[in-house]
């Protein structure tokens, strides 16, 4: 089963909680600015999301939607 990652980008403040919590590397910090004037987050290998849920676990602004797809 693998999983599908959506990341709300405008909602990100720039933590990098998510990134440090990843345990695959999907994430990294992104190199934009968005529309609260934050570096946020960004998804840069998808196809590794195991959908453990640890970078919505730690997201303080709620930014993560993860799906398992069959």
């Amino acid at each position: 089963m693998r999983a599908k990652l959506e990341l709300q980008e405008n909602h990100c403040k720039g933590c990098e909680l998510c990134v440090q919590a990843c345990p695959r590397d999907v994430l990294a910090m992104g190199s934009n600015i968005n529309a609260l004037g934050y570096r946020p987050a960004s998804i840069v290998d998808p196809e590794k999301c195991t959908g453990c849920k640890a970078c919505a676990l730690v997201c303080p602004e709620v930014c993560f939607t993860i799906w398992q797809v069959a």
